[in-house]
């Protein structure tokens, strides 16, 4: 199994907090403004590991993105990621942003795998219609070939959100709400405000981008050998896709350099604790949201 993404957070974790689950383990929770300190092992680790691929393989990495995710799909199918029944829990906003009871609500998730956010939502929720698009060609197919997909409740498209224009497939300012959960630290720092301001010009004035991805010294970005590093905070997995792990900081330049608006942008810091094996996995996300002004300057 692949060393950082099989790590995605795919329960709700407002339900994990100092609970048991079955394997014998505890969760607990932290969440606010403050990152993850490093333990001096951690420490050490990481400041040796400054060696950076060389800059023939990074282009190359670059050049075969897309094809290394469609092998992704290839190999795991429609079966590696868990159905995430938990967005609209996380994010009020999915329901929360309607105007009166029944209001039909157009979301974009963009980055939508095979649906394991798109299908739970659509069933979840009758009077939302979704836009959703994905990098890997092969994806976009495995949903169009879901029995539970249709073409009356939603639009599923290819795209390469860093030079593919949104708008070539929806409205201006037709989102009530934009899903990005687990997809921007697949990009390559260079071109996440291109993603950022390609989504910009499809959300409606006033509405918000739904955030949610890895943070700094998550477990993930921990288990990542020197090998892998590409530069700071960016790793390359052996199936050659690309992980960057955020800090909240960062994040917000990149939001609000595109006209974003920052309502909250905080570190869910959770460490999953097994004392029967004495282990101890510190998982670091950062859930944020980012308003499109009513009124551009």
């Amino acid at each position: 199994m692949n060393e950082s993404r099989s790590l995605e957070d795919n329960s709700p974790v407002a339900q994990l907090d100092g609970k048991i689950p079955a394997n014998g383990s505890v969760a607990f929770q932290l969440t606010g403004h403050r990152a993850r300190t490093l333990s001096p092992e951690e420490a050490e680790k990481l400041a040796k590991e400054q060696v950076l691929v060389s800059d023939f393989k990074q282009l190359k990495l670059e050049k075969d993105a897309q094809k290394n995710w469609d092998l992704f799909y290839k190999r795991n199918s429609t079966h590696f990621f868990k159905d995430r029944h938990w967005t609209t829990r996380e994010f009020e906003e999915l329901k929360a942003c309607r105007e009166f009871e029944h209001q039909k609500l157009t979301i974009l998730e963009a980055g939508c795998g095979v649906g394991n956010c798109l299908f739970p939502l659509l069933e979840e929720d009758s009077d939302t219609f979704a836009y959703a698009c994905d990098f890997s060609p092969r994806a976009v197919e495995y949903i169009k070939q879901n029995p539970l997909y249709d073409t009356q409740r939603c639009k599923v498209f290819q795209c390469d959100l860093t030079k593919d224009d949104l708008l070539e497939n929806m409205p201006p300012n037709s989102a009530d709400v934009v899903m990005l959960i687990f997809v921007l630290s697949a990009v390559h720092p260079e071109k996440m405000r291109l993603v950022l301001s390609n989504i910009y010009n499809v959300l409606k004035p006033g509405k918000c981008v739904l955030f949610r991805d890895y943070g700094l010294y998550d477990h993930a970005m921990l288990r990542f050998k020197s090998a892998n590093k590409l530069g700071e905070n960016f790793y390359v997995r052996q199936d050659g896709t690309r992980s960057y792990f955020f800090t909240d900081e960062l994040l917000a330049r990149l939001f609000l350099s595109v006209g974003y608006e920052e309502v909250i942008n905080e570190y869910v810091l959770r460490e999953t604790v097994n004392k029967k094996e004495g282990l101890c996995v510190p998982r670091v996300f950062l859930q944020s949201k980012f308003r499109k002004p009513e009124r551009e300057t």
